[in-house]
């Protein structure tokens, strides 16, 4: 008989670190514990919008400082859901087959595709922080982007079968919908308590983000993968700060 999981919101929240942080927690992580990964989202680009505002505040133009955001944001997560980004366009442009696809997605060299999709991310992501750096709203605006951008990960995990049996996707499970709904919920109340209606307007767009990649996923390979959940993530924060930029 197996010892039943440790169910405690805090446990929960430690195995979100251990996943998708390289900080030095110890923990699993089961498919349960994905409701927590917004409030990891959050706190890494608080960390990292820190950063930026005490640059930017010193006097550093609000473009290098929006560099070091980025930079600060990567340290912390080792570049986890960039990688998936690379693979994800590597794969789905790559190759002509669902097999051919996911053989390419799992190589660990980078092609032309996924150079551009990473300098495109990056450049997209730079010039959104630098405007909302200059405009005194990064903060905020990024705390909600990096909390809306994992928000959005269980429900595609949710909605769609693995592709492959292996690789990270697998490993974590499936969580069920009612572990996707929360994680959104919590998306959306930090999203509104930070910045009210631009911030649930932005919780719509990262959503509509994340739903475009999985139906291209579903095309492509037929299901999920950690790659697939890399993308997703950084298409929805993309897209969350662009909404952001435009409201606030």
């Amino acid at each position: 008989m197996q010892p039943e999981r440790d169910v405690s919101p805090f446990h929960d929240i430690r195995n979100a670190f251990g996943l998708l942080t390289r900080l030095p927690v110890a923990a699993a992580s089961p498919a349960g514990s994905c409701w927590a990964w917004p409030v990891v989202g959050g706190v890494v680009n608080a960390l990292a919008a820190a950063c930026g505002v005490l640059l930017a505040d010193i006097g550093l133009p609000a473009g290098f400082a929006a560099v070091c955001v980025l930079a600060a944001a990567i340290l912390v997560t080792g570049g986890l859901h960039e990688d998936g980004l690379a693979d994800t366009a590597d794969g789905f442009w790559g190759g002509r087959t669902t097999e051919r696809r996911l053989e390419i997605m799992k190589d660990s060299r980078i092609g032309s595709y996924g150079v551009l999709a990473l300098v495109l991310s990056l450049m997209a992501r730079a010039t959104l922080i630098g405007g909302l750096l200059a405009g005194g709203d990064a903060l905020f605006a990024l705390i909600v982007a990096g909390s809306l951008s994992r928000a959005v990960l269980p429900g595609v995990m949710a909605a769609l079968p693995f592709a492959r049996n292996g690789g990270l996707a697998a490993s974590i499970g499936r969580p069920g919908k009612a572990v996707a709904i929360v994680s959104m919920a919590v998306g959306a109340v930090i999203a509104f308590g930070l910045c009210g209606m631009p911030g649930l307007a932005a919780t719509l767009a990262a959503a509509a983000a994340a739903l475009v990649v999985a139906i291209l996923a579903r095309i492509k390979i037929g299901g999920q993968t950690g790659d697939v959940l890399g993308a997703s993530q950084q298409l929805a924060e993309i897209t969350a700060l662009a909404t952001l930029s435009t409201l606030l």
